[in-house]
């Protein structure tokens, strides 16, 4: 069977597509069906995405939805129920958390609930062999009008798993996605992804070093027959350098096979000094951390974040001392956050002194503690299904920041990065090419 995956942008810049669908289309093709991808641009009308599906003639169609993809995708899976009569099967946090709202939308057909690779492959199987969607249960599946399937073990080990099928995705000029790992150990409360761990009681699992070594080989020696090769990696992982163990031996591995550059995200709690000149060492050029607020009282009161701005402040001067750039993210207007909480955050941002950063309004994103405390607090207002996740204005109805103060605050952080771009490159945020910094890595607020 040939199943066709619909990637639906959302940002007008290049970035890399979603992950999920390079590992669920290399473990389809390893069982004989086909798969390809088809990136809907903001400026593709519904009877593009109709005359693309009708040329792929798949028999299953495929999203992997984050909350900031849904009311689009949507819209566009509405729309070309209307016209084909194609079986849809949605995935991905969104779809994963808030599976009621996706399955009562027009033309979902079914929703994969956690990690999907043998789901994906019973649903294909059944579809081939009858022609039909599924009436029976499938672990991980959930029909219209039924209850929240069970969940099959997670795949362990992930070597078994084949290399992500690279064609999925929009890589360009040698830039590499890689994931080591999946699951996150850490109980953040704002981030969607933390929340498999809960939902499988033991998420994470990490990629032997052997293997991530062999698929970097792989690339480098053009196996991917895209002949793009290996100049840049950037892993996805939400944090790196949870097992130093780990780290430490792919730093050895990886100066041997020639130390190519990569970039990644860590958490200030899981580095320190040794680890940060080793990275370095073994071609670690940039590095994302998550600051999220100025405030010690919000990050651990409001985000279960308990690390101090000293160590922030510690761990950003050592990241900069091993000759490695730093990447700061940053939210606006939390629950309970008030003006005095975003002071807080632009004066540590000033003691950081990172390269770049990121700064985005806090979105609640269902199956989030966040996001139940939002509905506990009675913020949330009606209709927010409906309401689109942008970075300038919150949907909450906040009781210590109105929307005012929150754009007052974006406009200051967009006023200190246009200075900087200014002053380090003699150009514009709007003209600079380093803007791919934060778009590259724009992504991570959506799992995070």
């Amino acid at each position: 069977m040939h199943v066709l995956f619909l990637e639906v942008q959302t940002e007008s810049t290049w970035s890399v597509a979603s992950v999920g669908p390079g590992f669920l289309a290399a473990y389809l093709r390893r069982h004989g069906h086909t798969v390809s991808i088809f990136t809907i641009a903001l400026d593709h009308t519904i009877d593009d995405v109709v005359a693309a599906v009708c040329q792929h003639a798949p028999g299953l169609i495929g999203l992997s939805l984050t909350t900031r993809q849904w009311l689009r995708a949507r819209g566009i899976v509405a729309g070309l129920r209307e016209q084909l009569d194609v079986p849809v099967i949605a995935g991905g946090l969104h779809p994963t958390f808030a599976p009621e709202q996706v399955l009562a939308a027009p033309g979902f057909d079914l929703v994969c609930l956690g990690e999907g690779e043998g789901a994906l492959l019973d649903v294909v199987a059944h579809l081939e062999e009858t022609s039909s969607l599924p009436t029976h249960d499938i672990d991980n599946i959930q029909r219209p009008g039924q209850p929240r399937p069970p969940l099959r073990p997670p795949l362990d080990p992930l070597d078994e798993l084949p290399f992500i099928a690279r064609d999925m995705l929009n890589e360009r000029y040698g830039v590499r996605h890689m994931v080591t790992q999946r699951g996150c150990p850490f109980p953040c409360t704002y981030c969607a992804a933390r929340m498999y761990n809960e939902m499988y009681s033991d998420y994470g699992r990490r990629r032997s070093n052997d293997s991530v070594s062999a698929e970097l080989a792989a690339l480098r020696s053009g196996a991917a027959g895209d002949g793009l090769g290996l100049s840049y990696i950037i892993f996805l992982d939400d944090t790196f350098t949870i097992n130093h163990k780990w780290v430490r031996r792919f730093c050895r591995v990886h100066t041997e096979s020639g130390a190519t550059p990569f970039s990644l995200h860590a958490r200030v709690e899981t580095v320190n000094q040794r680890m940060l000149g080793e990275l370095a060492a073994a071609g670690c050029k940039h590095i994302t951390y998550g600051v999220e607020s100025g405030s010690e009282r919000i990050r651990r009161e409001v985000m279960l974040r308990k690390v101090s701005n000293q160590r922030l402040i510690d761990v950003f001067r050592w990241t900069r001392e091993a000759g490695i750039i730093t990447t700061a993210n940053y939210m606006l207007g939390l629950p309970h956050e008030t003006r005095a909480d975003l002071e807080m955050t632009l004066a540590l941002h000033h003691e950081l002194q990172p390269h770049d950063f990121g700064y985005f309004v806090f979105y609640p994103y269902p199956g989030t503690p966040l996001f139940k405390t939002c509905r506990d607090l009675g913020i949330l207002p009606e209709g927010y299904e409906t309401m689109p996740a942008n970075h300038r204005q919150s949907i909450l109805t906040l009781r210590d920041l109105t929307n005012d103060d929150i754009g007052e605050f974006y406009d200051r952080f967009t006023a200190i990065r246009e200075a900087s771009y200014l002053e380090r490159y003699g150009s514009s945020l709007s003209t600079s090419g380093e803007k791919t910094v934060r778009d590259t890595y724009k992504h991570t607020a959506a799992t995070g």
